[in-house]
């Protein structure tokens, strides 16, 4: 789906998801509450979103959609990069879009698609399998890669860094740090601060100031991740 106040705007969009083979148009709106209306009756996967729109902007509509869509946002304002970010958008296009980039967006979204499908049917199959490998995108090339051999992931804008026991530098991919939360097992992985998710059984110690030692790493523990954090230390913990 495409929301623009711009009907300019909508049909550039909606003609570069015509020439994208795994996209597929649903509708367009100009209007952010009749497309809210229409978001809750019939969720999409992708949501092309432009920001700076009257009566609903586009922070306080990605704030309402259905959970399972996920967000591109598309605006000519590029002083809203950063806020995208906390609405964990998938991207972030800023006008005049060019199908290039429009396209290595896409890219993004389908990779991102792809894990969490590839997650739900190893639960459909067999509650019980645990994923123990992974692809993901390195340099034009998919790469497997041994869940058990991640120490740490670390996020920088658009890109994700896996830190792997046997990798002397880390493996950068094209991803947002949610898409590798989610995908990661949450029994062997938390999300310790807004820019790290942690490998639990590869923590070698954890100070008096709640910084973890991992590999060869230091990584402190944000306080909007304290609590989960110290729950699981505590239910680990013997002795005083």
């Amino acid at each position: 789906m495409v929301i623009d106040d711009e009907p300019l705007a909508v049909e550039m969009v909606k003609n570069f998801i015509l020439r994208t083979p795994f996209l597929q148009f649903t509708a367009s709106y100009t209007d952010a509450v009749d497309a809210l209306n229409a978001l809750k009756e019939s969720p999409v996967d992708l949501l092309f979103l432009d920001i700076n729109m009257p009566d609903l902007d586009g922070m306080s509509l990605a704030a309402m959609v259905p959970p399972e869509t996920r967000i591109i946002f598309t605006t000519a304002f590029k002083e809203y990069a950063f806020e995208s970010y906390n609405v964990n958008a998938l991207d972030f296009l800023l006008k005049p879009i060019n199908y290039a980039r429009f396209l290595a967006a896409a890219e993004k979204a389908r990779q991102w698609f792809g894990l969490n499908t590839a997650t739900h049917q190893v639960s459909e199959n067999n509650a019980e399998m645990k994923r123990n490998t992974l692809f993901i995108r390195i340099d034009g090339e998919l790469k497997q890669i041994d869940i058990n051999q991640i120490l740490y992931v670390s996020g920088l804008k658009n890109y994700v860094m896996f830190y792997m026991e046997n990798e002397q530098r880390p493996l950068v991919t094209h991803l947002t740090m949610k898409a590798v939360e989610d995908i990661l097992p949450v029994n062997d992985f938390m999300r310790v601060h807004r820019s790290y998710i942690v490998a639990l059984h590869k923590i070698s110690s954890v100070d008096r100031n709640n910084t973890i030692h991992i590999g060869k790493e230091y990584i402190h523990v944000s306080d909007s991740y304290l609590d989960s954090f110290n729950k699981y230390i505590q239910a680990n913990q013997i002795g005083l």
